[in-house]
């Protein structure tokens, strides 16, 4: 199993753009999935989360511009990013908290996605 990201990209100041994130193979239940950032010469940091149950958090860099959501029959995470701005620039990694069918039997661990470029130019 694998998370799948896509929608980053160049984005101009103020700009919006829209990430989605959702898992390849069999996931038999998927609890906490987030997005994280990171940015060149920096640490990994907390971007945003939402429970099963549909609670969010956010960091708060991004809190009141960018907003975390999820549909749990698709099995898709989402980040609306609005009011881009330069700091905003980095790789999103997205992740999700899983019980994956191994064939042999389930497993529950964090899964990672590969991680999508944002770039907001100013």
């Amino acid at each position: 199993v694998q998370l799948q990201a896509s929608g980053g990209g160049l984005v101009q100041y103020g700009g919006s753009l829209r990430l989605s994130c959702a898992p390849s193979g069999n996931a038999i239940s998927i609890w906490d999935m987030g997005w994280y950032r990171q940015a060149a010469g920096k640490e990994r940091e907390l971007v945003a989360t939402v429970t099963s149950g549909g609670n969010t958090k956010y960091g708060d860099s991004v809190k009141g511009r960018f907003t975390i959501s999820r549909d749990n029959a698709k099995k898709t995470v989402y980040l609306q990013m609005n009011s881009l701005k330069p700091e905003d620039t980095a790789v999103y990694y997205c992740n999700a908290d899983m019980v994956v069918d191994k064939g042999w039997g389930t497993e529950a661990q964090v899964y990672w996605g590969q991680g999508t470029q944002v770039t907001v130019s100013s």
